[in-house]
């Protein structure tokens, strides 16, 4: 396998920061571009770098949404109060993010093994890039949407919370398919993408635990012989690019241009699948 040095590493780590917030797959992206430089998913110094770039996807969240979640933390433990008497709204989006968050966790452990499996396969990344177009391109005749939090439905949260399931399959973005399955619901873009990312901290939180895990689970000589210095730099790459990827995808959101991305997505997508016939 091809060693993993800097100029690989800056390189996934700008694929990691653009398309882990951009609508197009992140997952499928690193599988194909580990696929095509000849590195090897399972070595010590990828699993590594899966963690520290997931790290850094949690942190450029965390950033970007920095003010919104001051709000909502006070807001929620200001409603936990016995006194309070008015509309527990930040109550209300927590057991929400909840409700999405139980089938995201319970269909991510029950097909673990097979989502692993989709790792490999071309042709599985090839249908899933080109689906993640289709769902993108669904956004065009959709309007801008007029519901709030206060009229999602416990059912429409949890089928959000499938679609983010379903994006573990390297191919279905995991951002696009939450926000056009919310908006599908008539909730205002902006509250779609809110709601996309709220319910993302746990999920890639959860990721992470299972990729240290594995990290971990390593014979000491193979952690012994990690080249520290290109997972590192690679990561901050990621977490830079991701900073900049993510506030892309909430200006292109709210201009309701989702639908921009549809076109990569199926030419990608057809060129995988081209690859993977031949």
């Amino acid at each position: 396998m091809t060693e993993f040095d800097y100029g690989r590493s800056i390189l996934l780590g700008v694929i990691q920061g653009l398309t882990e917030f951009l609508p197009i797959s992140s997952s499928g992206h690193l599988a194909l571009t580990q696929r095509y430089l000849g590195l090897d998913p399972g070595s010590p110094a990828m699993l590594l770098f899966d963690v520290l770039a997931h790290l850094g996807t949690l942190i450029a969240v965390i950033i970007v949404f920095a003010r919104s979640a001051k709000g909502y933390l006070r807001r929620l433990f200001r409603e936990l109060s016995p006194s309070w008497t008015r509309r527990r709204y930040a109550g209300r989006i927590t057991l929400l993010a909840v409700t999405a968050c139980v089938p995201t966790a319970a269909l991510g452990l029950a097909f673990k093994d097979r989502f692993e499996e989709a790792f490999d396969s071309p042709f599985v990344i090839g249908v899933c890039l080109i689906i993640t177009g289709v769902l993108l391109a669904g956004m065009i005749r959709l309007g801008r949407g007029k519901r709030g939090w206060k009229n999602l439905l416990w059912w429409q949260a949890a089928l959000v919370g499938v679609a983010q399931a379903c994006a573990i399959l390297p191919g279905i973005s995991r951002s696009g398919s939450t926000i056009c399955v919310a908006a599908y619901f008539g909730l205002r873009r902006r509250w779609a993408a809110e709601f996309s990312f709220l319910i993302a901290v746990p999920a890639i939180a959860g990721g992470t635990l299972l990729k240290i895990k594995d990290t971990i689970d390593l014979p000491g000589d193979q952690l012994g012989q990690i080249a520290w210095g290109p997972i590192i730099v690679g990561s901050l790459v990621s977490l830079a690019v991701g900073i900049v990827a993510l506030l892309l995808l909430l200006n292109t959101v709210r201009h309701a241009k989702l639908h921009y991305f549809a076109p990569y997505c199926w030419l990608l997508g057809g060129f995988v699948l081209l690859r993977a016939w031949q």
